[in-house]
């Protein structure tokens, strides 16, 4: 039996599915939806609302998915993309080390992925029992590829945020100017 890869899918799933809770329903001491729309708009990821959203979807998902082994290149590319967002985003120019902020730990993350849904969840999975495990070297790359585009293709899809109006703050402002006497000749 090969518990190992049984052991490494459910506890980085439950990881991921603990980040994903956080970021959704304010579970397990995180800022749920609005105090995570607030940190991504902070972090530039804007809207923030919507990627959070997507973010909190992502690592839930995606992480219960590889907790149970259940459509687990899914499950992977469902974490590699959210892992690729945050090196993009956040670490990549705070450098490789953790300690400063870097994507050491994101790339860690990102290989155990792609470690699962290369060699297949294991004997103690939903796709064992369902009849349908899907694994080997060619689903690793695909499940690499779609978490690498995922992010991309999202922005692309998402319509540029709209500058915000600015508010009017004298009554002057929301006087329009009177209209030009007709000229007569």
């Amino acid at each position: 039996m090969r518990l190992g890869i049984t052991a490494l899918r459910t506890v980085v799933g439950g990881i991921f599915f603990a980040h994903g809770a956080q970021k959704l329903f304010g579970w397990f001491g995180g800022p749920g939806p609005d105090g995570t729309a607030k940190g991504f708009e902070a972090m530039g990821l804007k809207p923030g609302k919507r990627n959070a959203l997507i973010a909190g979807t992502s690592e839930a998902a995606g992480g219960t998915m590889l907790a149970t082994g259940f459509l687990t290149p899914l499950g992977s590319a469902a974490v590699i993309g959210v892992m690729t967002q945050a090196i993009r985003s956040v670490h990549w120019q705070k450098g490789f080390f953790v300690t400063a902020g870097g994507y050491e730990y994101n790339l860690a993350l990102i290989a155990s992925a792609f470690a699962v849904a290369e060699t297949g969840p294991g004997p103690l999975s939903l796709d064992r029992a369902l009849g349908t495990e899907r694994s080997g070297p060619l689903w690793a790359l695909a499940a690499l590829g779609a978490g690498l585009a995922g992010p991309r293709l999202l922005e692309a899809a998402a319509p540029a945020p709209q500058p915000e109006e600015e508010p009017k703050r004298f009554v002057r402002d929301e006087v329009s100017a009177p209209a030009p006497a007709p000229q007569t000749a």
